[in-house]
């Protein structure tokens, strides 16, 4: 079974019943639907082999418990304000006798410094303690691993 669509045939007695253009205006998504299917299959495929991230294997440390020893802390408030433990400090150039008189063998120093403290206060906290010999320790908060 023939179709045709010109003027001679028997059927249609010269009459074209169906007109035709010279251009196609339709865009073809079937091909762009194919690769993009196939693309998520391989990424769905791909996905459970791939890693993020840096793999390091960190050290275990065993939780320390409680001491009862009383250990030197420079507390810089939020306005720049000194503490040693509790005991205000009134002079910065004054840290390292205080700590001397009140923790004779005190070898670190632990600065424990708000979030807001401007940094120059807290340079000069950690200049005065390295020159008097002190090792001087930062105090963090560590972020809460349970949201990960």
């Amino acid at each position: 079974m023939a179709f045709s669509f010109g003027g001679s045939n028997d059927f249609g007695g010269g009459r074209r019943r169906f007109r035709t253009s010279g251009t196609l205006s339709e865009i073809n998504v079937v091909p762009l639907v194919d690769v993009v299917l196939v693309l998520l299959i391989i990424f769905m495929l791909t996905a459970h082999v791939m890693e993020y991230g840096m793999e390091i294997n960190v050290p275990q440390v065993k939780n320390a418990e409680g001491t009862t020893e009383e250990l030197p802390v420079i507390n810089i408030t939020r306005k720049g304000n000194l503490f040693l433990n509790e005991n205000p400090i009134t002079n910065i150039n004054l840290i390292a006798e205080q700590i001397r008189q009140r923790f004779k063998n005190a070898k670190a120093v632990y600065v424990r410094s708000d979030a807001q403290t401007p940094m120059g206060i807290a340079v000069n906290v950690f200049a005065q303690l390295r020159d008097a010999g002190f090792d001087v320790k930062l105090v963090t908060k560590p972020y809460d691993s349970g949201n990960k």
